[in-house]
C-alpha cells in the first residue's frame, strides 16, 4: 500500500549538487520513485534555490528566524566544529522547533500523512513526535543528533521522548545504533540501514581523470584525495600530518581536501608550519567530487573520535569513494570497518595515526596493481551493497513496521 510521508530534516541540500545533507536527497527521491508520496518538511535557508517539488518530492521551507544571522537551525549551521552548539542556536530553538511543529503538522494534517519519517532524532525527531498526532513515526540518525543527545541532560530528555513516540529507529551504523540503544531507544524496534550511494555518478572515469589532472597541472603526480566538512571529527589534521612523510618518498606528491567549516583557517596553518604539500580547495559541488574521486590515485578517510567523543556514523563520502574504483584508505573509526573489510575492499587503519596512514597510502602508491585489485572489489561491493534503492525498500519497510508499533 502506498504511504504519504512527511519527512521531517534539519537539512537538505538547499540547491542541486550541495553537499549539505546531500545523503537525504536520495532517500526522499527513492522513496518517491517507489511510488510513495513525498513531502519534505525543512528549514528555510537564504541560499535555498529549490523549486515546489522535484522528483516526487514536495518541498515545504518553515521560516523561524526573526535576521538573516539568526538561519542557525540545520544545514550544520548550529554547531561550532561539530563539538557544541553556538550560543545563538539555544537562543532560536523554540521558536524554530515551534514553526517546525506547525508546519510538520500542518502538512502532516492536510496532505493525511500516513507516516512521519524524522532524519537525526533531534531537532526533527522532537518534531515529529509532537507533530505526529496518531500516526505512526520513524526517526533515521544520523551521528550529530547522538552525540548531543550524549551529552546534554536537556537534549538526552528530548531524544528519549523521540525515542518513545517512534514506531520505528534506524541508524547508519552499528556503533550508532548501539549508542542509541543507551540513550533508550529500544533495542527490538532499532535496526541498521547504511547509506546508499549513487554508482553511476561516481565511478571510474578515465576522462575526468585526464581532464582534471590537466586543470591544476598534474600530470602524472601522485594524488591523495579526501572530502568532507572541516570539522575536528574528520581528522583531516592527520592526514595533513601524513604528508610530510608521504612526500619524501614521493617528491611530487599532492594531497587534496576538499570541504569548508570552521576549522579551515587552523587546518590552513597547520599546512603552512608544516609546509605540506597540501591543498584546501573549499566547498565543491557533488559533481565535483566525483571527478576528483575518478581522478585520485588513492582516497583518504581519516576519520576520528574527536576529543568530545563525536564520530561520523557512517560518511556517506567513504561510500563515494568506494564506487569511485579508486583505492581507500580509512581509519576503523565509527561505521568505517561495516563498509571496508580491510585487505579485501580497501585498507584500514587506527585512528590518529598519520604514520600509518601515510605508510598505507605508500604501499597502495608502490604497488598499482593491489591498489586497482582493491578499487575493484570496494566497486562492486558499492553496487552491491550500497544502492540508494535497496535503501529506499528499507526505509518503506521501517514506515510498515512504525504502523505495527
Amino acid at each position: 500500500m502506498p504511504h504519504v510521508v512527511v519527512m521531517v530534516t534539519s537539512s537538505y541540500p538547499r540547491f542541486p549538487g550541495d553537499g549539505v545533507g546531500s545523503f537525504v536527497e536520495p532517500i526522499a527521491k527513492g522513496v518517491a520513485a517507489l511510488g510513495h508520496e513525498v513531502h519534505l518538511v525543512a528549514p528555510w535557508h537564504p541560499a535555498i534555490t529549490r523549486s515546489q517539488a522535484e522528483d516526487g518530492v514536495a518541498f515545504h521551507f518553515f521560516r523561524y528566524a526573526p535576521a538573516p544571522s539568526l538561519n542557525l537551525f540545520g544545514y550544520a549551521a548550529a554547531m561550532q566544529a561539530d563539538t557544541k552548539l553556538r550560543g545563538a542556536a539555544w537562543a532560536v530553538a523554540p521558536i524554530a522547533l515551534a514553526a517546525g511543529w506547525f508546519k510538520a503538522w500542518r502538512v502532516a494534517t492536510t496532505r493525511r500523512a500516513t507516516v512521519l519519517h524524522a532524519h537525526w532524532v533531534l531537532p526533527s525527531g522532537l518534531i515529529a513526535a509532537e507533530a505526529a498526532g496518531h500516526r505512526p513515526v520513524v526517526v533515521s540518525l544520523h551521528g550529530s543528533d547522538v552525540f548531543v543527545a550524549e551529552r546534554s541532560v536537556l537534549a538526552g530528555r528530548a531524544a528519549r521522548h523521540a525515542f518513545r513516540r517512534a514506531g520505528w529507529v534506524t541508524a547508519c551504523s552499528d556503533d550508532l545504533r548501539a549508542r542509541a540503544v543507551s540513550l533508550g531507544a529500544d533495542p527490538a524496534r532499532i535496526e541498521t540501514v547504511p547509506y546508499g550511494v549513487d554508482v553511476a555518478r561516481f565511478a571510474p572515469d578515465p576522462a575526468a581523470r585526464r581532464d582534471v589532472r590537466a586543470a591544476r597541472g598534474l600530470g602524472s603526480a601522485p594524488v591523495v584525495f579526501a572530502a568532507g566538512r572541516l570539522v575536528s571529527k574528520k581528522g583531516f589534521e592527520y592526514l595533513i600530518d601524513a604528508a610530510g612523510p608521504l612526500a619524501a618518498a614521493f617528491p611530487a606528491l599532492r594531497v587534496l581536501i576538499a570541504g569548508g567549516g570552521d576549522l579551515h583557517g587552523a587546518l590552513a596553518e597547520r599546512v603552512a608550519r608544516q609546509g605540506a604539500p597540501v591543498t584546501l580547495l573549499g566547498n565543491l559541488s557533488q559533481a565535483e567530487i566525483a571527478r576528483w574521486t575518478a581522478a585520485a590515485d588513492v582516497i583518504a578517510v581519516p576519520s576520528i573520535r574527536d576529543d568530545a567523543g563525536n564520530v561520523d556514523g557512517l560518511p556517506n563520502f567513504a561510500l563515494e569513494a568506494l564506487a569511485s574504483g579508486t583505492p581507500v584508505v580509512a581509519t576503523t573509526a565509527g561505521g568505517l570497518p561495516q563498509a571496508i573489510a580491510d585487505g579485501a575492499n580497501g585498507r584500514l587503519v587506527p585512528e590518529r595515526a598519520p604514520d600509518a596512514l601515510a605508510a598505507t597510502i605508500a604501499d597502495l602508491l608502490h604497488h598499482p596493481e593491489r591498489a586497482a585489485a582493491f578499487g575493484a572489489a570496494a566497486r562492486e561491493r558499492a553496487g552491491r551493497d550500497f544502492s540508494w534503492r535497496a535503501a529506499a525498500g528499507r526505509f518503506v519497510a521501517a514506515y510498515d513496521r512504525a504502523g505495527r508499533h
